[in-house]
């Protein structure tokens, strides 16, 4: 039978963890850094567009294809929107448990391969929406504030509106995936 006896120098310990434990960060740092060189070696700028669409010109008019991607942005910072007039046209959607001067501009979104779809839009307030046919089509313009509807959400106060004809365009998209907001101009 043989005992050994081992001394465990504490110095020597504690600098070969250190060292074993900068040696694994070291690695991960190198993997990571390479990992990243590696993508943008492959990156095509065609995969990332940013589509500004919050910059309008100056009629503050919102068009069908910026439609969905203007309601995302409006919805996710309303504090940067209050006060901002937008004219944009879509159709007039009354909901039963809204007030009687609260309607929805509306636009149908296509949300699949097959056509399927779904309301998206401003709650408006108007005083006299009764003067307007529920799923009329009509061209407005209003002003942003925020107000309440199971949390806080954009409301525009409708400060013109007219009936129009439906649009060719009818119909919008999800926002894009890429989409960055990157201003917040009117």
């Amino acid at each position: 039978m043989h005992i050994y006896n081992f001394k465990i120098n504490k110095n020597k310990l504690l600098k070969g963890l250190l060292t074993f434990f900068v040696l694994v960060c070291l690695f991960f740092l190198t993997f990571s850094i390479s990992k990243l060189f590696s993508k943008i070696k492959n990156f095509k700028s065609e995969n990332f567009v940013v589509n500004d669409t919050n910059t309008i010109p100056s009629t503050n008019e919102i068009t069908s294809s910026q439609y969905t991607n203007t309601l995302k942005a409006v919805h996710d910072n309303l504090d940067n929107y209050i006060g901002k007039e937008i004219t944009f046209t879509g159709y007039i959607y009354k909901i039963d448990y809204l007030n009687d001067n609260q309607f929805v501009i509306a636009r149908n979104m296509i949300i699949n391969e097959a056509s399927q779809t779904v309301v998206v839009g401003f709650l408006c307030e108007y005083d006299n929406i009764s003067d307007f046919e529920n799923l009329s089509w009509v061209k407005l313009t209003g002003t942003i504030k925020k107000g309440y509807l199971n949390g806080d959400i954009p409301i525009l106060k409708i400060t013109n509106i007219e009936n129009t004809q439906k649009p060719s365009d009818e119909f919008v998209y999800p926002p894009e995936d890429t989409y960055v907001p990157t201003s917040n101009i009117y």
